[in-house]
């Protein structure tokens, strides 16, 4: 049963193995209706990992992940994806509609052609991501920030309840930010459901209503404020000393 006493993500006691090593568990997190969650911990932490089984790329070991009260199914759950900007395939020669269109080849199928409702989903996240007048770009042509926006826009087209967001900051400068960070929380005002791995920490304390620290398992989350004064927590996930860098930026934050 769903509803809004239902988180809109949930993962429970979720352990994945890769190579035969466990890179996650026993995670537990839980992102809501309207939230923003940010995901944080160092480098190889399984953040990636973490977003991938919740997409059903990757299969648990032990525990479960429901989206809607409902055990995740690739490709027939709401879910949209936005992976890191090196994982797509810019060089192909399409054009910027046509690849948030890309978006939705698994729900039509390979063979079936696009109809009215499909274009007009790839126009309406263009117009969302401020893209509508690149339409008809190469993907080849575009720079950075418009390429992350193309990747925001493919994840859109599906018109998702839940979003994940594998580092949407990295390699942007500050225009590109704001305009993304604007529109995650206009996203969540809507009544979406996002989960960002990030690690651009400024920004996720200031946006995010909550912050999840992971390091292979979920060390400790809560909302930015109470979590910045939780100096053990930041500790414990990113392995550094009371006289860290890192928790001089949590006390001026």
């Amino acid at each position: 049963m769903t509803g809004p006493d239902r988180p809109a993500l949930a993962a429970s006691g979720v352990s994945v193995a890769l190579g035969g090593r466990l890179v996650l568990e026993s995670a537990d997190l839980s992102v809501d209706h309207g939230e923003l969650v940010g995901l944080i911990g160092p480098n190889g932490a399984g953040k990636t990992t973490l977003l991938r089984t919740v997409l059903g790329v990757l299969r648990p070991v032990r525990g479960e992940v429901t989206v809607e009260g409902r055990p995740t199914r690739p490709g027939r759950t709401a879910i949209g994806y936005v992976p890191q900007r090196h994982e797509f395939a810019w060089e192909f020669p399409i054009s910027v509609a046509n690849a948030v269109m890309t978006g939705l080849t698994r729900r039509l199928g390979v063979l079936r052609r696009p109809d009215e409702a499909s274009w007009r989903a790839v126009a309406d996240a263009l117009d969302r991501v401020r893209l509508t007048r690149l339409a008809d770009r190469p993907i080849g042509q575009l720079s950075g920030g418009q390429r992350q926006r193309v990747l925001v826009a493919r994840a859109l087209a599906l018109r998702p309840t839940v979003l994940l967001l594998d580092e949407p900051f990295a390699g942007l400068d500050m225009p590109a930010q704001e305009l993304l960070s604007e529109l995650f929380l206009e996203l969540a005002g809507e009544g979406r459901a996002l989960l960002m791995a990030t690690h651009d920490l400024a920004g996720a304390l200031y946006s995010c209503d909550r912050i999840a620290l992971l390091n292979r398992t979920v060390v400790a989350a809560g909302r930015p404020a109470d979590l910045a004064a939780d100096t053990s927590a930041w500790r414990s996930t990113f392995g550094v000393s009371e006289n860290s860098a890192l928790l001089r930026i949590l006390k001026a934050a």
